[in-house]
């Protein structure tokens, strides 16, 4: 007679928020050595959260401490996604209350994501660094598409703001939206803007709107992972800090407030640090377990 193994204890924990009721939902297991990959896909795809993250052991010459090291990997109820900032702060957190705060250091499929955790006055926050971010232009024909998808015309997205595509883990098409009430009338053709997100390799969409010099509004469409709308989204907004950088939207020493979740009922803030002379880019935010 055989038996099966238990499965690991999945964690619940929402990132840039200090409530549960607010910012984005992630699963975590903290050993996932037993899960293969159909497994993973199945309890990411039984919590229905954006995205789940899975440690296992570091890769050999890692480095960092020994027992704030892992590998990590991260899934969508469709598909492994390379990078997710959401399911990094919430799996730092995770570990933080259980091992004290201090750096981590996570090998991911992107690359080595360094994170450190502080805690203050009950509060636990962690901070991700990216890995080095590059950023690319979109042809016209594949705009035009992703506009027709969304529904919104050329002349609704600001002129200061050039549509590209960013990469800092992930890849994300940047677009702004000229007005609060644009970038709040959010009603897309799902299967049509999953299609274009296949085929151009994205993430998420990362819909933005500047309300002053520092402090940005921004949703993240998210139909190649099986759901609508992304509440809080740490590899796009660490993509955006790159974009904002780039073409000289913010200057290279910044710290950049994003508010997301506010059109879905779960505020978020996400802080985006840049830091002359390091392309990398630091996203960081509050968490707290849920349930």
């Amino acid at each position: 007679m055989t038996t099966n193994p238990p499965r690991p204890e999945v964690l619940r924990y929402t990132a840039f928020s200090r409530s549960p009721e607010g910012g984005n939902p992630a699963g975590v297991v903290l050993d996932a050595a037993g899960l293969d990959d159909g497994d993973m896909l199945a309890v990411a795809a039984d919590l229905g959260y954006s995205e789940s993250a899975f440690l296992t052991a570091p890769p050999p010459g890692l480095g960092g401490r020994e027992g704030r090291a892992y590998s990590i990997r991260y899934f969508s109820p469709k598909a492994e996604v390379p990078f997710c900032g959401h399911a990094t702060i919430a799996t730092a957190v995770a570990l933080a209350e259980r091992t004290g705060p201090g750096e981590l250091l996570f090998a991911t499929p992107a690359g080595v994501v360094p994170v450190e955790v502080t805690e203050e006055g009950g509060t636990v926050r962690a901070t991700l660094t990216s890995v080095e971010p590059h950023i690319e232009e979109i042809a016209d024909a594949d705009l035009a598409e992703a506009l027709a998808a969304l529904g919104w015309p050329a002349e609704d997205l600001d002129p200061a703001f050039p549509p590209r595509i960013a990469f800092a883990g992930a890849r994300h098409l940047v677009l702004a939206a000229g007005t609060r009430a644009r970038l709040a009338a959010l009603s897309y053709d799902f299967a049509r803007l999953e299609a274009l997100m296949h085929r151009l390799d994205l993430t998420t969409l990362q819909l933005v709107w500047r309300e002053s010099a520092t402090v940005f509004h921004v949703r993240d469409p998210f139909p190649v992972g099986g759901v609508v709308e992304d509440p809080a989204t740490g590899a796009a907004a660490a993509a955006f800090g790159a974009y904002a950088r780039d073409l000289g939207l913010v200057a290279e020493d910044a710290v950049l407030t994003l508010h997301q979740g506010e059109d879905l009922g779960r505020p978020g803030e996400l802080t985006v640090t840049l830091r002359a002379g390091d392309a990398r880019v630091r996203v960081g935010g509050a968490g707290t377990r849920i349930g």
